[in-house]
């Protein structure tokens, strides 16, 4: 799948790995993009940076995303590319409980991790597959594949999130639609913050990193594409043996704890 000529909609675009797949992609002569953000002005300010289409989104309402599809249809006739991007973090309040976080952080993780990836195949598959070509890019993250230490409706909203991927690249396969899905460890972003974790432990790549993996990703047209490979092994760790990386993940947490009481 090559970003030339294509009519693309990013969300979460404002910012982060969202605004740089913005820049990588209108670098690589895409045709038309549409930044959507909660952020409205950041939006606005990414947008008049490379001649694209901002709005202000809420991708836990399933009416904006509708807005969104329409509105890129309405403007270009098709969508080529729909990266799902937005996200959500937050960490436990108690570390030793994962049952700490409100309804609130939890309703929120699931609004924005699963179910915006959710409205997008809603709303943007049936003009793709009446075509018979497009692409979904969802970012989700290597805590959906492992786990995130501290954080659990982060790690079990992105562990649906690749459920959900999974099953879209499996339906929509036969209409000539392809998924990929975009899971990377630690990346320098507000969503870091520059805090210390587990995520950390393979060095914290750049925004403009990841999205020159995204690109060679998706010229490969690759399902899960990882900027950092040592994701891979983890995965054929985890699967081998449940048992031995359950251990081992309990030995990250507690040097993540240490080091965290250390930096204070």
């Amino acid at each position: 799948m090559q970003v030339r000529d294509k009519v693309v909609i990013v969300t979460g675009g404002a910012s982060g790995i969202g605004r740089a797949l913005v820049q990588r992609f209108h670098a690589e002569g895409a045709k038309g993009l549409i930044i959507a953000d909660l952020n409205g002005e950041g939006a606005e300010q990414v947008a008049k940076s490379i001649g694209g289409i901002a709005l202000q989104t809420d991708v836990t309402k399933e009416a904006d995303v509708q807005k969104l599809v329409r509105a890129a249809e309405e403007k270009f006739g098709r969508i080529d590319l729909f990266c799902s991007n937005a996200g959500v973090g937050g960490a436990d309040p108690d570390i030793d409980n994962p049952g700490s976080p409100t309804n609130a952080k939890w309703e929120l993780a699931w609004g924005v991790n699963v179910m915006a990836h959710v409205y997008a195949a809603r709303y943007a598959l049936p003009g793709m597959i009446a075509r018979k070509s497009g692409w979904f890019l969802n970012t989700v993250s290597a805590a959906g594949l492992l786990s995130q230490i501290g954080s659990a409706p982060y790690s079990t909203t992105k562990h649906a999130a690749i459920g959900f991927g999974e099953h879209l690249a499996i339906a929509a396969k036969e209409n000539g639609i392809g998924v990929s899905l975009l899971c990377p460890q630690a990346v320098d972003t507000p969503m870091l913050g520059g805090a210390a974790g587990s995520q950390n432990v393979d060095g914290v790549l750049s925004p403009e990193q990841v999205a020159s993996a995204v690109v060679e990703g998706l010229a490969a047209e690759t399902f899960l594409i990882l900027p950092h490979p040592q994701v891979t092994t983890y995965m054929q760790r985890k699967t081998g043996d449940y048992d031995r990386w359950i251990r081992g993940m309990v030995r990250l947490r507690r040097s993540v704890i240490d080091g965290s009481k250390g930096a204070r």
